[in-house]
């Protein structure tokens, strides 16, 4: 059994869901567990409605509403409107009409009460990959595959935390091994749904944007896949963002590690948590192109191939970094300086990216700007506190940097030529990322550079 998961741009259309099929159906030996994003936009469309209705534009919101049900009955008359298959096209049609009645009450209550909750928000964008997956299975299953439409949020369990809920794996486990392993071991592929989870008492809840890759990661977990592919528009995991470098290279194959640090630090092929269910279970993870199958993409293995030459594999950032720089006399010779420090950021339930250290500083990022006045008015209290917006945290990505010398010298070097200021630096926590902080507005030269100088050749 393999998990097949399919991004939002390999459904955003009638041709990009026959074409997902045809994918699926080269694969149905062995049977795959599918796994829809929404269609391409379809969530940020639905969060926009949200807020709308929340802020008394309820007829926008309507307006925004009714575009979305066409754009989807249009995908399905494209798929289905033939004479053998108008069965198929009405069950859709039908669906959608009383899901966008249902949608059109919740924006109206949104404008009643003036406020967009966060559960609010998890029950109304969790619509986007009911529809795909419903879609993708009627195409399915009009050429002659025997495929399953599953509801994840009855096997998906999270806790309370809406919009990032986290899962319970071992109830997760329990279920899928309960309601949907039996229906892959007599040769059905199972359809359902990434994104969306449900809370031991049925509330549906989301794992956070770009979480279809964690969904299907978690599947593919506690299912014991022995692959999960993960199908996008690129060509793999690549050497830098292609926005920046057009000629940026796909990575045949990386470890679990160098594709974590990636995700985490901004490459926008995976989500920063797919790859950790995977690694428990040493389940390789391949990524793949849709629009392009026959590419190799990138495999990713726990363990390093033999034979490489190339140290650094890619260079990722995140933009839209902040950088708090605390600098207090108590820190020299004095001990429980860092531990107040970061107790403040634990409380605020604030996760640090970037850290550096001297006798009397300490320079750290963070990439979420939420309650960060409350944080620094608590360090205010028994330290100095700089804050600088508009940063970028840059990451250069691969097996044994730490040990490779001269690495750190040519990144240096070239930054130094094409005059990017270095303002932070971080390497040694791990062995295979050297990681350091810039203005924002020289990500494009800095990520330029580095790749000229690790892959011109």
């Amino acid at each position: 059994m393999i998990v097949m998961k399919f991004g939002g741009t390999s459904v955003q259309d009638a041709a990009a869901i026959r074409n997902a099929a045809q994918l699926i159906a080269k694969e149905k030996s062995r049977p795959p567990l599918v796994v829809s994003s929404a269609c391409s936009g379809v969530t940020n469309a639905l969060i926009a409605i949200a807020k709308k209705s929340a802020t008394g534009l309820v007829d926008e919101a309507l307006v925004s509403l009714k575009a979305l049900q066409e754009r989807h009955n249009k995908i399905a008359k494209e798929l289905f409107d033939q004479s053998a298959n108008k069965e198929r096209l009405s069950l859709a049609q039908e669906k959608f009409t009383k899901d966008f009645v249902d949608l059109e009450r919740l924006a109206q209550s949104l404008s009643v009460l003036g406020e967009l909750t966060l559960r609010a928000q998890d029950q109304l964008t969790a619509y986007g990959e009911l529809w795909s997956s419903l879609l993708l299975n009627h195409e399915l299953q009009q050429h002659g595959i025997d495929a399953c439409w599953f509801d994840a949020r009855k096997v998906l369990i999270t806790e309370n935390g809406f919009t990032r809920a986290a899962p319970l794996f071992e109830v997760t486990e329990a279920k899928a091994r309960e309601l949907m392993l039996p229906i892959l071991q007599r040769g059905t592929v199972v359809v359902t749904q990434g994104f969306i989870g449900a809370t031991k008492e049925g509330i549906t809840t989301t794992i956070g944007r770009g979480g279809s890759d964690y969904s299907a990661a978690i599947f593919g977990s506690v299912l014991n896949a022995e692959e999960i592919q993960i199908w996008t528009d690129v060509d793999g995991v690549l050497s830098a963002d292609p926005s920046i470098i057009s000629e940026a290279r796909s990575i045949e194959h990386m470890t679990f590690n160098e594709a974590a640090e990636l995700a985490y630090f901004g490459a926008k092929v995976l989500h920063p948590s797919t790859i950790l269910p995977a690694v428990e279970k040493n389940i390789p993870v391949k990524v793949l192109n849709s629009k392009r199958p026959s590419g190799e993409g990138t495999l990713i293995t726990r363990e390093p191939k033999n034979g490489l030459s190339r140290v650094v594999k890619s260079i990722a950032y995140k933009e839209h970094i902040t950088t708090i720089s605390v600098q207090s006399t108590r820190m020299l010779m004095a001990h429980g300086f860092l531990a107040r420090l970061f107790e403040v950021f634990a409380t605020h339930k604030k996760s640090i990216d970037v850290i550096a250290t001297s006798e009397v500083g300490v320079s750290l990022t963070i990439d979420d700007g939420r309650n960060l006045e409350a944080i620094i008015n608590e360090i205010h209290e028994f330290a100095e506190v700089k804050v600088e917006h508009h940063r970028a945290v840059i990451c250069i990505v691969g097996e044994k940097i730490k040990f490779t010398r001269g690495i750190a010298a040519r990144v240096f070097a070239a930054l130094d030529r094409a005059g990017v200021n270095v303002e932070l630096i971080s390497q040694g926590g791990s062995e295979i990322n050297l990681t350091f902080v810039i203005n924002e507005t020289q990500i494009a030269v800095a990520v330029k550079c580095l790749h000229d100088e690790f892959f011109a050749a």
